[in-house]
């Protein structure tokens, strides 16, 4: 089962500045999608390289909503990219969905 997002980091780092908070999950809300949509094309295109790099940039997205194991999971899926290997594939996909969800709730 894969963990839940959740934005304790984020209440951590913004404190009482509600706009900083929101600015913040304005920049998640918008940015997530893209980068959503741009690892889908490029594992359609079997961009290796890219992937990987999309990946990389995902992950942190991972850590930021209290996803620690997802963000592992994104660290072994970058290095199996790099190696020629895609085992983790479905198990990245689906904390995309997961967090696809969570976003439309926040």
């Amino acid at each position: 089962m894969i963990e839940q997002p959740n934005l304790n980091y984020v209440d951590e780092l913004a404190g009482d500045d509600i706009a900083f908070r929101n600015q913040f999950l304005d920049i998640i809300k918008n940015e997530f999608p893209l980068e959503k949509e741009e690892y889908f094309g490029h594992v359609k295109n079997t961009r290796v390289k890219e992937t990987a790099e999309i990946v990389h940039k995902l992950k942190h997205k991972f850590n930021i909503l209290g996803m620690e194991n997802s963000y592992k999971l994104a660290v072994a899926y970058e290095m199996e990219l790099l190696d020629g290997k895609h085992d983790s594939q479905s198990k990245f996909v689906e904390v995309l969905e997961t967090i696809e969800e969570y976003i439309k709730t926040i």
